[in-house]
């Protein structure tokens, strides 16, 4: 791939570009294969995105051997208990589908936890739908409630996929900035969205990449809106059990007269360090339920079987793993921010989540870097620094270009080694202003 048709595949949001044709056909009017053939046109919707660009990153990473700081996985082994059950299943089984919106045994557990979430029972027959992890969760729920045209809010900076879940679902983003470096919002901007007729807003909570926890206060305005404009409220709380005090989650579900205008979207990889597994659920009022499931049925038809019985045993896990793994996280943030200030990195302070955003407004001022893009930073930081990062500007609406997003997700070593090669921007800045 040439570096000029490279950087024309990145997508920044809210700036929908189309693709670069092959061989100079009409872009996704037609194109002219590698053997000189016509093919028919291909669907425009597939021209106002390109690949993810976190994904991206990794396969640059690995192509260059850096340190993956990218992509969000931990680098360590699911619960040994998970592993156990998994080894059984293996000779076991269940091999074949199971009930295509979840086995009985796995929505039972997703009812439970979720549950004493909500404060409020959840119907395992009804109001759960195991998912192909959280990016069908939230795919499928944008599919079920959303018809083409219909407006959907959406907070900024988000997570990349957002963009692309509107676009595929027919829906027309409203971007509603939160501002650094609390990242509050403007709530005269939020209603102003409400009013323009939003179906729905997405909600992150812990959010990626900011790390913002909303507070309750906060998630009482937003519903009060999605009442008082009879919206829904759809959200992703992946990292709902990665929070560091004194702030806590709250389920938007959980507050008065809210589940049955919410459609709560999860997914088991964070919590239990099984990103591979690729399982998710959502949970919501059953008259939604009944219609998400024939989405998903159609979508993926089910999750994989035996992962499913895997993880039915962390689900059903005591408190107590939920607030190690919390103290978990707590430590390795210290760990990480600590030794950023250390090399003299700026950075925010995470509420939730494991990732941190880095400003590179220093370095992009230096005379090397000029007219650099992030995207650009972050490719020169995994071939020279050999640590992989995120642009920022994939997660943001409005034109931000001075930050990248990093995690914590991986051993006290790996984090040593990643510091000391970051270390080297930092002799860079003292290099150039000594």
């Amino acid at each position: 791939m040439t570096e000029a048709l490279r950087k024309s595949l990145f997508f920044m949001p809210g700036r929908r570009r189309k693709l670069p044709c092959i061989r100079g056909c009409g872009g996704i009017m037609g194109a002219i294969t590698e053997r000189g053939m016509h093919m028919p046109e291909l669907s425009k919707r597939v021209g106002t995105f390109t690949d993810s660009v976190i994904r991206r990153m990794t396969r640059i990473s690995d192509e260059y051997g850096a340190i993956n700081l990218s992509q969000g996985f931990p680098d360590f082994d699911p619960p040994k208990a998970m592993l156990d059950r998994l080894a059984q299943i293996a000779y076991q089984g269940p091999h074949q589908y199971s009930i295509t919106f979840g086995a009985q045994n796995i929505r039972e557990a997703i009812a439970r936890k979720e549950g004493r979430s909500f404060g409020r029972p959840v119907d395992p027959a009804t109001e759960v739908v195991v998912t192909c992890g959280g990016t069908e969760a939230m795919m499928c729920a944008m599919m079920t409630v959303c018809n083409p045209g219909d407006k959907v809010l959406v907070f900024s900076p988000f997570y990349e996929n957002y963009g692309a879940d509107a676009i595929l679902s027919g829906a027309e983003p409203i971007y509603i900035p939160l501002v650094p470096p609390a990242y509050n919002f403007d709530r005269r901007a939020l209603e102003d969205g409400f009013k323009q007729g939003a179906k729905a807003i997405i909600l992150c909570n812990p959010s990626n990449p900011c790390g913002k926890v909303f507070m309750r206060g906060e998630l009482e305005f937003i519903g009060s809106l999605a009442l008082k404009y009879d919206a829904f409220v759809i959200t992703d709380e992946v990292y709902e059990h990665i929070v560091y005090a004194p702030h806590h989650h709250v389920c938007m579900a959980s507050l008065p007269g809210m589940y049955e205008h919410t459609i709560t979207c999860n997914s088991l990889s964070k919590t239990y360090s099984i990103t591979g597994w690729r399982l998710g659920y959502i949970v919501g009022p059953a008259a939604v339920i009944e219609a998400a499931r024939k989405v998903h049925d159609f979508l993926t038809v089910g999750a994989a079987a035996p992962l499913q019985e895997a993880a039915t045993v962390g689900l059903n896990f005591p408190e107590s793993y939920y607030r190690d793994l919390q103290k978990l996280y707590t430590g390795k943030k210290k760990y990480f921010l600590d030794g950023l200030d250390r090399i003299g990195l700026k950075h925010n302070d995470p509420q939730g989540s494991y990732f941190v955003l880095v400003d590179i407004s220093d370095f992009l001022a230096l005379p090397q870097f000029a007219g650099m893009s992030d995207l650009e930073f972050c490719e020169w930081m995994i071939k020279n620094i050999g640590v992989a990062a995120v642009p920022g500007s994939s997660f943001f609406r409005e034109p931000v270009n001075n930050l990248i997003r990093l995690h914590f997700a991986r051993g006290e070593d790996v984090l040593d080694e990643a510091l000391r090669r970051l270390g080297k921007m930092s002799a860079l800045l003292e290099k150039n202003h000594g």
